[in-house]
């Protein structure tokens, strides 16, 4: 066992030791793909401690143990939370939604009668999926538009806080008077200095838990946009890899895939091409690929 330094043991009010610390890298690994660099130590002190202090126990082997032994479905995912990371925001990365709104109505005018399918795989705290429904209503110029979308996320808290809708008002000070009055209520009295997404908003989206290391994805049918921006650079490049390719499955023939901006999926992937800007779709050059749903449906 390497010890940590002593220092660092005589500072902190739990046992945490370096095999402490590989034991947790092993596990949130092997549960939810996320690998953890040794520069992540601090955070994982603070965010699994909080775990010690909520269940009054004094050290993380004891913590571990109880983990593994247990088999503790609400533990393990309040484990998973702690571990997590959901920095976000409204109309993050800016330049992909002038792309979603062209390839919406493109696709609109290619089969008017079609819902379109959306699903953003890590929805957070819900800003990119309303960022994904705001950018559908203004397309189209209607509070109605002709898609599904689907938000998922592995942390149940975040997407708790995503179905609400409700958020600190500072979240939306950099878009429009007109956007803010259109899709937001600001609170009043006790809710001074908050804002909800309006109902016919929140409406067009349904969130479900979803971890991308589950062996089968919820899904019937493929997608006409998938947004999975940021997530990749958690996972390692076998992880990625599984990941890509199951994505490719669910995209039909014009499917566009959302990147973040330091995502490279071309690394991982020979199904698909660069169109710029981190925006992905399959090849058309032949490439074989084991597509589920190559084409858009009716049902």
């Amino acid at each position: 066992m390497i010890a940590l330094k002593k220092q660092e043991l005589e500072a902190r009010e739990f046992t945490f030791t370096r095999d402490d610390f590989v034991r947790i890298k092993a596990l949130i690994y092997s549960h939810a793909g996320i690998s953890l660099s040794d520069a992540k130590t601090d955070m994982v002190y603070s965010r699994i401690g909080r775990r010690l202090r909520a269940l009054n126990m004094q050290s993380f082997k004891h913590y571990l143990d109880r983990l593994e032994q247990q088999h503790d479905a609400q533990e393990w995912q309040a484990f998973t939370n702690a571990l997590t990371t959901n920095l976000t925001s409204f109309f993050r990365e800016e330049h992909h939604f002038p792309i979603l709104a062209e390839h919406l109505i493109k696709l609109s005018q290619q089969s008017p009668k079609k819902a379109i399918r959306i699903w953003c795989s890590a929805a957070s705290t819900g800003e990119e999926p309303y960022s994904i429904a705001i950018t559908a209503c203004e397309a189209f110029n209607n509070s109605n538009p002709p898609v599904e979308i689907i938000a998922t996320d592995i942390d149940t808290n975040v997407l708790n806080t995503a179905a609400a809708g409700i958020y600190p008002i500072d979240r939306i000070s950099k878009m429009s008077d007109a956007r803010v009055q259109r899709f937001f209520e600001k609170g009043k009295g006790s809710h001074q200095g908050m804002v909800r997404v309006k109902k016919s908003l929140r409406d067009l989206i349904r969130f479900h838990q979803l971890n991308l290391l589950d062996g089968q994805w919820p899904f019937n049918d493929g997608f006409d946009v998938i947004f999975c921006r940021n997530v990749m650079i958690y996972f390692d490049k076998p992880t990625q890899s599984k990941i890509i390719e199951k994505f490719t499955e669910l995209m039909r023939d014009d499917c566009l895939l959302f990147a973040g901006h330091s995502e490279n999926f071309l690394y991982v992937s020979d199904h698909l091409q660069l169109l710029g800007k981190t925006v992905y779709k399959l090849k058309t050059n032949g490439v074989a690929r084991s597509s589920l749903f190559t084409h858009r449906k009716t049902s």
